[in-house]
């Protein structure tokens, strides 16, 4: 489907804007729920840290020597499994306290006794904080390096206490640190589960979407399909339960039918009463000059009939023209073709012609009015059985979506020369030949009318094969 006709779907267009906002939808609720998910986990980090921080500072003590210690140890397992991600150390700062920790080089390292007691967690590493000076009880925040090249998350206070043995205060640094992957992988597996939901969602979303755009259009589809049945003669209007907002539709269109059906068939009467109102004084002129023969009378019987074959020919271009602007007209072939046979044996009953109907498969129809089918056959068929020397055959198909009937005869042909000329109205091709020189005009320009051809061509039978090819019904091919 080109860009031209995409844009031009209905379909295409309900399900692009139906699976962008899908697309858009799953995006914004992936980078919110994973920010949220982040955002609670990060909380959680620091919140753990902080309780193992304040259990820290509630059991720090000072023993008779000064160093620091812990009344209780504290309960977190993985304090107590070597470079299990969770540590905690306490530094023990000068007589200057934490200002004096906040003393860079080796100044520094005159006041601070770093990792003067650690988690076993930490094994034989010291964690390195980075200098500053926290208030008495403040809590500092930093990313450090940790055992295993690892990153650690980082919490830090200084507290005060004091020590009985010196009758000085003493002042420690309490760090409680832990591997950020410990925030980092269940931020993963989250993501991975939330995008694998996401993506079940996802789909089932687009599912739904081309189920309920697939749904939503079948009225459309049933439409087309009715409208297709009026155009091919199966139903003269659109039947069918059709949705609330497509009945007006329906009912307009059926509406457009039934008058375009009205003026036809007012046209079709006044084309009969005007036939049949010149027909009656063209008859009495006839009548008047029947018998005479003087040169009045002949002219008058002369153009008298010159005129009824004119009436005959333009009320049948009026009726053919008039009928194929109703949409439903349907026709099968074989009942007419098998009807005109019969005729025509009775009316060349004297020259014993053998008049062959060949077996037709199917059921083809002509999507047009039965009445100008049987004028363009009859013509065809009356023609060649004039000419036919013993024998005509007919033939129909249904050729690449047309109808295509084909009639042979065994006569003397017509040159290829001469054929154009045949087909224009009055022309015979021998004036020998009892006939008026219509009959192949009439079926070529009732054939035109409907969106079909007739074209002459050799025939196997040695003669003249005429080839008339008409709109199926069932079809979309021609009027």
């Amino acid at each position: 489907m080109n860009l031209l006709a995409a844009r031009g779907s209905l379909r295409i267009r309900l399900l692009a804007g139906t699976l962008f906002w899908i697309a858009a939808s799953i995006a914004i609720a992936a980078w919110g729920l994973g920010s949220l998910f982040r955002e609670h986990v990060a909380t959680q980090f620091n919140g753990e840290l902080r309780t193992h921080l304040d259990q820290l500072t509630a059991h720090l003590a000072v023993d008779g020597q000064g160093h620091p210690t812990l009344a209780v140890p504290l309960s977190d397992p993985r304090l107590r499994l070597p470079y299990s991600g969770l540590y905690w150390q306490i530094d023990e700062l000068g007589e200057g306290g934490a200002k004096a920790g906040a003393a860079a080089g080796g100044e520094r390292a005159k006041q601070v006794a770093a990792g003067s007691l650690r988690s076993r967690s930490l094994w034989d590493s010291v964690l390195d904080v980075p200098p500053d000076a926290p208030a008495d009880g403040e809590i500092h925040r930093h990313r450090v390096a940790g055992p295993a090249d690892s990153m650690l998350g980082m919490v830090e206070r200084v507290v005060r206490i004091d020590d009985p043995a010196a009758g000085l205060p003493r002042s420690f640094r309490l760090i409680v640190a832990a591997d950020e992957r410990l925030m980092v992988e269940p931020v993963a597996r989250f993501d991975g589960a939330l995008w694998l939901a996401l993506g079940v969602l996802a789909a089932g979303l687009v599912v739904a979407a081309l189920v309920q755009v697939s749904v939503g259009l079948a009225p459309l589809r049933k439409l087309h399909g009715a409208l297709g049945r009026v155009r091919n003669g199966d139903a003269q209007t659109l039947v069918g339960k059709f949705p609330a907002e497509v009945m007006p539709l329906v009912d307009e269109f059926n509406s457009v039918l039934t008058q375009n059906a009205e003026v036809v068939e007012r046209a079709r009467t006044h084309a009969g009463n005007l036939a049949h109102a010149l027909k009656t004084p063209l008859s009495v002129l006839a009548n008047a000059a029947t018998g005479k023969d003087d040169e009045l009378a002949r002219l008058v019987v002369t153009q008298v009939d010159t005129a009824k074959r004119q009436v005959d020919y333009h009320l049948a271009r009026a009726q053919a023209a008039a009928a194929m602007r109703v949409p439903g007209a349907r026709t099968t072939v074989r009942p007419v073709l098998e009807g005109l046979l019969r005729t025509m044996r009775r009316i060349h009953a004297g020259r014993q012609l053998e008049l062959v109907l060949q077996p037709i498969a199917g059921d083809p129809a002509f999507r047009g009015e039965e009445n100008d089918l049987q004028e363009m056959l009859g013509n065809l068929l009356d023609n060649a059985c004039k000419w036919a020397r013993s024998r005509v055959e007919v033939d129909a198909r249904l050729e690449q979506g047309s109808l295509l009937i084909r009639v042979d005869d065994d006569g003397q042909g017509i040159a290829a020369a001469d054929r154009d000329a045949v087909l224009r109205r009055g022309v015979r091709a021998d004036q020998q030949v009892p006939g008026t020189g219509l009959g192949l005009s009439i079926a070529d320009d009732l054939a035109q009318l409907y969106g079909g051809e007739l074209a002459l061509a050799d025939s196997p039978l040695a003669g003249l094969r005429v080839v008339l090819r008409l709109p199926a019904a069932g079809s979309a091919v021609g009027g």
